[in-house]
């Protein structure tokens, strides 16, 4: 990389809110930085899960190939609508958190989400904002989950409930 190409925010996407959320801040951080983004989403094919006979559709679904579209046509869907910041999509076939850290060595500041899509992958694969947090060649910024909001529904008042009989 030359001294005058300015080196770029790395974010991390897979689809979830976290990582939706990681990927908002990573591009309005940019954006004031003046640099590109880089928006990485790993995949690869896990078949750990599977127990007993597993129908033809979900085998279909689970070739490399499927799953290679289904993560490019993730990304595409993640980095849709942003603009006034160069984004630069790749698509990495291999574990996320290796790919982060091998980013990270040509970058700004790495971003990414603080929960991916699912606790099991997390047990399995363990989590990857820690490895990158303890393994990153630059700093790194971990965004939390966004907070749903959760409507309050009216309840409606009901007669006092009692223990039963007295006797």
């Amino acid at each position: 990389m030359s001294e005058k190409e300015s080196r770029p925010v790395v974010v991390g996407v897979d689809g979830s809110p976290a990582s939706q959320a990681a990927l908002q801040w990573a591009v309005e951080d940019a954006r004031r930085r003046g640099c590109p983004v880089d928006v990485i989403s790993a995949w690869h094919p896990y078949y750990g899960g599977m127990i007993g006979p597993v129908p033809a559709e979900v085998l279909m679904a689970m070739s490399p190939q499927a799953m290679k579209e289904s993560a490019q046509k993730a990304l595409d869907g993640a980095v849709h609508g942003f603009e006034g910041v160069e984004i630069r999509r790749i698509l990495v076939e291999g574990d996320p958190r290796d790919a982060l850290t091998k980013a990270s060595e040509e970058a700004e500041l790495l971003v990414v989400g603080s929960r991916g899509h699912n606790t099991v992958v997390e047990v399995v694969l363990g989590s990857v904002s820690s490895y990158c947090v303890h393994h990153a060649a630059c700093p790194v910024v971990v965004i939390r989950q966004p907070k749903v909001k959760k409507e309050h529904a009216l309840v409606a008042a009901a007669a006092p409930l009692t223990p039963g009989p007295l006797l």
